[in-house]
C-alpha cells in the first residue's frame, strides 16, 4: 500500500472513531436526561381554555420568601410528542437551586396530513405564539395567586433548543411591527434571558437542516414563510435592549454551535451585545439534566441576571 493510500486509511479510520465517540456521548446524554421521573409541580393554573394553556409552579424548596423567578420553556422541536414533563426534573433542580420556578406548556405541531413527513409537524401557526404571548401576559396575575411570596420584580426567562427560540422571541415582542396581535408597547420586565442551545437563527438553521426541518414547519406553507420569518426569528429581532446569555455545547449534533454563533454575531451587528458561553464537549440535553455539571453552569448564569 502507497504512503497515500496508508495516509488516507489512517485518517477514515480516525474519522470514524471520533464519530463513535460522538455518538456514545449522545447516546449517553440522552438516556441520562431522561431516566429522572417527571416531578410534579406544586401547583398548575391555565392562561387559557385550551389544555395545553397551562402553567407549572415550583416554589423554591428552601421555603425563602423573595425568591427570584425563572420561566421556563421546554424544546422538543415545536412538536407534540415533546411536551413540559421533561423539563420538570430540570425545573425541580432550579426550585431546589433557591429559585421559583413556572414551566409553560404551549400548542406544538401535530400530526397534519402530507406535513412531517418524518413525524409530528413542528409547531403550530399561529398558536405556537399567541400562547408563549398570552402565558407571559397572565403571568404576573397567576405568580401573584400561585407564588405569592416569589419576587415578580426579578424574572429571568429560559428556555431549550426549540424553547430557547421562544424565550427569545418572547423578550423580543416590544420590536415587532405595530400591527403584530404579539407586540408589546415597552420591553417586558424581565431581568434577562438565558437561552440554552437555542434555535435562534433561522437561517442558519435552515441551512444545517435543525431538527429535519422544523424550522420550515414552524413557519406554515412555503408561500408564507418570507412573511412570518421576520416576525418570529429571533436573529432579525435585534436588539432587544434585555441582558441576554446564549449556553452552547460545543459537541450539540441537534442545534450545532453555528446557529447560538450566527445569533451573537446577528446581535453584534445590531449594536447589542450577547453573551456566549461555550461548554467544552457537552451535547444537546446536559444542559437542562440535572445530573450533569451543565446544569449547574445553566442555574449560576440564571443566578447572575436573577440576584
Amino acid at each position: 500500500m502507497s504512503d497515500s493510500a496508508v495516509s488516507a486509511a489512517s485518517a477514515a479510520a480516525s474519522v470514524d472513531s471520533a464519530g463513535s465517540v460522538a455518538r456514545a456521548r449522545e447516546a449517553a446524554e440522552i438516556e441520562s436526561v431522561f431516566s429522572h421521573p417527571p416531578v410534579a409541580p406544586d401547583a398548575s393554573a391555565a392562561y387559557g381554555d385550551h389544555p395545553d394553556q397551562l402553567v407549572d409552579f415550583y416554589a423554591p424548596r428552601d421555603g425563602r420568601a423573595g425568591a427570584p423567578v425563572v420561566v421556563v420553556l421546554h424544546g422538543g422541536a415545536w412538536r407534540a410528542p415533546y411536551d413540559r414533563q421533561h423539563v420538570s426534573p430540570f425545573a425541580d433542580f432550579l426550585a431546589r437551586r433557591g429559585f421559583a420556578v413556572a414551566s409553560v406548556e404551549y400548542r406544538r405541531g401535530g400530526g397534519t396530513p402530507g406535513q412531517g413527513a418524518d413525524g409530528p409537524v413542528a409547531g403550530r401557526w399561529p398558536d405556537t405564539f399567541d400562547d408563549v404571548a398570552a402565558a407571559m401576559d397572565a403571568l404576573p396575575g397567576l405568580l401573584a395567586r400561585e407564588l405569592p411570596a416569589a419576587d415578580t420584580r426579578r424574572i429571568v426567562l429560559t428556555g431549550h433548543s426549540a424553547g430557547g427560540h421562544l424565550a427569545l422571541w418572547a423578550a423580543a415582542r416590544h420590536v415587532l411591527p405595530g400591527d403584530s396581535p404579539w407586540r408589546l408597547p415597552e420591553p417586558p420586565p424581565l431581568r434577562g434571558v438565558v437561552a440554552l442551545a437555542p434555535i435562534a437563527d433561522f437561517a442558519t438553521a435552515v441551512r444545517l437542516d435543525v431538527c429535519s426541518g422544523a424550522v420550515g414547519q414552524l413557519l406554515g406553507r412555503a408561500e408564507d414563510h418570507e412573511e412570518r420569518a421576520p416576525l418570529t426569528d429571533p436573529a432579525v429581532l435585534l436588539p432587544t435592549g434585555i441582558a441576554t446569555t446564549v449556553v452552547q455545547g460545543t459537541a450539540d449534533p441537534d442545534v450545532p454551535q453555528a446557529v447560538a454563533e450566527a445569533f451573537v454575531d446577528a446581535a453584534a451587528r445590531a449594536g447589542e451585545t450577547v453573551g456566549l458561553t461555550l461548554l467544552s464537549d457537552i451535547g444537546h440535553f446536559p444542559l437542562i439534566d440535572p445530573a450533569a455539571d451543565a446544569c449547574a453552569v445553566v442555574a449560576e448564569e440564571l443566578a447572575q441576571l436573577a440576584w
